[in-house]
This record gives structure tokens, sequence and C-alpha cells, in this order.
């Protein structure tokens, strides 16, 4: 049997057991570099995936505590895609991404981690980034440290 060293996930695993309450709320009240926050909008953040799909994995999330982008106003949604594509151009210049992913899950019944906090994913794509690993042995591998990621990324923000 092989072992994959992920250190950040033993932090998560020990707040669940402490911790009760939005983590998206948390992340914002919290230091940004410690929270992965990127940029604070007026409406929104931007804030790095804590469990990425692939390097990069971004998220836009409104301030406010909202299901759904019905409940949202004009502006948040507005700003929450103005971010979409800053972040895109941020992934691009910075990853050289073939293509991304961008989208939501709303609701428990539609695969939502958080399902009472909306938040909008970018995943930045590679061609041929879903290899062996994934396929066969139901694993991601994730090249860079998100430390490191976090700082790529800040360069592409005014925060």
């Amino acid at each position: 049997m092989r072992a994959l060293f992920t250190p950040w996930r033993l932090a998560y695993i020990m707040s669940l057991k402490r911790d009760a309450g939005c983590v998206f709320c948390k992340a914002q009240k919290g230091a940004d570099e410690k929270s992965l926050i990127l940029h604070r909008g007026r409406h929104n953040f931007v804030i790095l995936n804590l469990y990425p799909y692939n390097n990069g994995h971004l998220m836009v999330v409104p301030f406010r505590h909202l299901a759904s982008p019905c409940e949202a106003e004009p502006e948040e949604r507005a700003e929450m895609m103005e971010l979409a594509v800053h972040c895109q151009n941020a992934l691009q210049k910075t990853y050289r991404a073939e293509g991304f992913n961008l989208g939501m899950n709303l609701g428990r019944g539609a695969g939502a981690g958080v399902a009472e906090h909306f938040h909008l994913h970018i995943v930045p794509r590679w061609v041929g980034d879903t290899n062996f690993m994934s396929v066969v042995g139901e694993t991601r591998i994730v090249p860079e440290d998100l430390k490191q990621t976090l700082e790529k990324l800040k360069k592409n923000f005014n925060s």
C-alpha cells in the first residue's frame, strides 16, 4: 500500500470535531494568508480551495451567508462574475492553463459540500491532467503546496 503525504488535512480533520458553522464565514473573519484569501472585493472574496481538484483551484464567495444566487443582490452576482474573469486571467497568466471548469453545486442534492453558502469554483485544466492516479487509484495529485499557490497568485490581485 502506498501513502500520500498530505499534512494540511490534519488541521481540517481536527477542526471537524471542534468547530461548527460555515467555513466561508469563518474564513472571511480570519487573516487573509491563514484563510487562503487572495482578494476581498466589495461583495465577494476570492479564496483558494483547501482541497483542490488541481493547482490553482479558486472559489469566489459572497461575504453574505446565502444559499443561492437567487438570494443575492444584482451587484453581488455581477461582482462574482467579474472576479471569476479576473481569476481566469490570473490562472492563465500564472499557470498557463489550457482550459477551465467554472461551476456551482447548489444544495445537497446537487453535491454541494457547503450547501448553506453558495460559491463559484474556478478550476484550471490542462490536457492530460486526469492521469492514471485519478482514474485507477481514485487519488488526485496536487504537486504544489497551497502557500506556494497563494504567493504565486497574489501578484495578480490588488489586495
